[in-house]
């Protein structure tokens, strides 16, 4: 049988038996959901069924067990938490269900049973919010309701065809296009949900759901400074909502205004003492200031009020010079080997217990709490490599010396920017706050308006196997290049600080090399490079805020370092000299030589302060934060070594990039 044709008989079993449940046939349903178990032990749609099979029978005890077997796989199935909360009501055990419906309505807001069955709990205290929250469904049509019950499941395809199809027969319903335009930000078609949100604010400019997202949307596509527009018009219309003065104090943070970000914190803070959430976005402010000391207060106090909360605990890890205490160690083992422990918080968990464990130097159980935390992202977000790869294949088979020729004198000749490609742990942040450090450089962030462009071209093919992007640079006209690029310079304007050239440090724009220099041929571009063990095992134990999906897995962040390394041989043979490269293994060996030979390239006098980057005062997002504000030291560059016997999967992705990579 094959696994295509094995799983359309699993789907038609499902199906039989759900059918069964609806006509009240439970004894027939549990006979074919037990068939069903006995060939597929441990099938988690099965075993929830049989769940409900089984309370609706009456038979509590193994209904709570089957269900049990299903969190403990998948501890953030929201179905699966509602029915444990269902099975502890039948059981007439008012606490524990009204936790597990509590989880249920956190993980799936559209689950219109939980919050009945939490208005029902006469012990509930957050009674009327949940009757505001059921009435709030009670006013959606029902299509609508299924739309955000199937965008919690992740059934993003099916929630899109469905809202679609309503929207076609209520073409200004503003809840309907605000759920569109939730699936268009999950689908990184940015544009596409932010004209949404404008346009539903424009139909309703009371809809302060859709004003928050709008706001949310706006920081995605980086523009601040609106989004902080919006998040102000948003706190008028209610100034002691602590969700809003939250939206208010992350777009102050965004725009850079950090010292109102953190008292913003302090104020909500003040009015709910027991919010971890707020307490961590206080932390994070804290530490791209270099208050340190104070963020690790805001962490610790986070995770105080929320023992299992993965996030606390991985921020303090992440400061890279954060030790844990023996009772913080403890903690952490026991909440992530608790069965209750969201999917999430055990993620964060482990990165942050093989992060502690790496630095106590027990490298083999530290390599197992990578491998543990990786593998439960992976198995949330898996890498597309063939996608990856047909994009880098077209870069190399479509763009040559002769096509770039016969492009010569388009786009914008601004020369201000600085870009600063390659992998993500190559060293890029420490290159951004040397050449930060020169009075005629700006350091910004990691800007996404080249990745945001290529979606754009992209258009909605962005998953189909025959993209437009990144083919279509072909059919743009040389005026076209030319807006495009002055687009970027507009666009990029308020990162700036007033100097004559700025950085965009955005690792993965390597993968759009063509479109840079089509649009800017001016522009310099960086290439961060550092040993692929060294860069590759570093990536693997970093937990990324978003879009690396590539370093969950050794095989996969192999393939791709070693894809990189082929595209950017391909663009030192066609555009010879375009590209500077610099090992990072060089500038530890001999700073000054690099940081002259990375002037000289942008054209720029030398400067003391480039040596003395750790002295610059300036707010760094990334991961490396700490690690830039401290002198250059040796001691990071080999620590692959220690985990030099798990590595082999890597050093066969690899290949020949293995040694042939400068």
């Amino acid at each position: 049988m094959t696994e295509k044709s094995g799983n359309s008989v699993l789907d038609n079993m499902l199906h039989q038996g759900q059918l069964l449940i609806q006509r009240g046939s439970f004894s027939e349903a549990s006979a074919l959901f037990d068939k069903l178990l006995s060939d597929n032990p441990g099938h988690i749609e099965g075993l929830y069924s049989l769940a409900v099979c089984l309370r609706k029978q009456k038979k509590y005890p193994q209904a709570l067990t089957t269900i049990e077997q299903v969190l403990a796989s998948e501890a953030d199935h929201g179905r699966a938490n509602q029915e444990q909360g269902y099975i502890y009501q039948a059981l007439s055990q008012p606490a524990q269900a009204i936790a597990a419906l509590e989880k249920a309505v956190e993980l799936n807001p559209a689950l219109f049973g939980s919050w009945e069955a939490l208005i029902k709990e006469p012990s509930y205290a957050k009674r009327q919010e949940a009757q505001q929250h059921l009435a709030w469904l009670s006013s959606l049509p029902p299509e609508l309701v299924s739309v955000a019950s199937l965008i919690n499941q992740k059934k993003l395809y099916q929630a899109e065809q469905l809202c679609r199809n309503f929207l076609k027969g209520h073409p200004r319903n503003t809840e309907a296009m605000r759920l569109l335009a939730e699936l268009g930000s999950k689908f990184h078609i940015l544009d596409d949900a932010e004209f949404l949100l404008a346009s539903c604010l424009e139909f309703d400019p009371d809809f302060r759901r859709a004003r928050l997202d709008y706001v949310h949307i706006l920081q995605k596509r980086q523009k601040f400074h609106k989004a902080l527009e919006q998040a102000q018009i948003l706190l008028r219309t209610d100034p002691d909502n602590t969700d809003f003065q939250s939206c208010l104090g992350n777009a102050l943070q965004a725009t850079g205004d950090f010292e109102a970000a953190i008292g913003t914190f302090e104020n909500i803070l003040k009015i709910t003492p027991g919010n971890h959430q707020i307490q961590l976005m206080q932390g994070h402010a804290l530490k791209t200031v270099g208050r340190v000391d104070d963020a690790v207060a805001a962490y610790q106090g986070s995770y105080r009020i929320k023992p299992d909360y993965g996030d606390a605990f991985w921020s303090l890890a992440n400061l890279k010079t954060y030790r844990f205490s023996p009772e913080e160690r403890q903690q952490m083992r026991d909440r992530e080997a608790n069965p209750s422990t969201s999917i999430d918080d055990k993620i964060h968990l482990c990165f942050a217990l093989g992060k502690d464990l790496e630095d106590s130097e027990e490298f083999e159980e530290a390599f197992s709490y990578y491998s543990r935390g990786n593998a439960l992202r992976n198995d949330q977000d898996r890498f597309d490599r063939k996608s990856v790869d047909a994009g880098l294949d077209a870069q190399k088979e479509k763009f040559d010396a002769a096509f770039f020729k016969s492009r010569a004198g388009a786009g914008c000749p601004a020369p201000d920017p600085i870009f600063i490609v390659g992998l993500p742990r190559a060293g890029s942040t420490l290159l951004e706050q040397i050449l930060a450090s020169h009075s005629q450089i700006d350091g910004t962030m990691e800007l996404a308006n080249i990745i945001g462009m290529s979606h754009r071209l992209n258009g909605r093919k962005i998953r189909q196997d025959n993209p437009r992007y990144p083919g279509i640079l072909n059919e743009i006209s040389s005026d076209d290049l030319r807006k495009m690029g002055e687009n970027y310079m507009e666009d990029t304007q308020y990162h700036r600080q007033g100097a004559t050239f700025f950085i965009d440090k955005m690792p993965n724009n390597f993968r759009h090399i063509a479109l840079i220099h089509l649009i800017l041929p001016n522009a310099k571009i960086i290439d961060a490079r550092r040993h692929p063990l060294s860069c590759c095992f570093s990536g693997f134990k970093q937990l990324f805020g978003e879009g690396q999906q590539f370093s969950y897995n050794l095989e996969d962040i192999g393939h791709y370092y070693r894809r990189y390394v082929e595209v950017m041989n391909h663009w030192d043979r066609e555009l010879p000299g375009r590209i500077l490269r610099v090992q990072y293994e060089d500038v530890v060996a001999d700073l000054e030589v690099q940081v002259r030979r990375i002037l000289d390239y942008c054209g720029l006098p030398f400067e003391q302060a480039c040596l003395d980057f750790y002295k610059t005062k300036r707010a760094v997002r990334t991961p490396s934060s700490e690690q830039v504000r401290q002198p250059i030291y040796k001691s990071g560059t080999e620590q692959w070594q220690n985990f030099e016997p798990y590595l082999d999967p890597l050093k066969k992705a690899l290949g020949p990039a293995l040694t042939n990579y400068r």
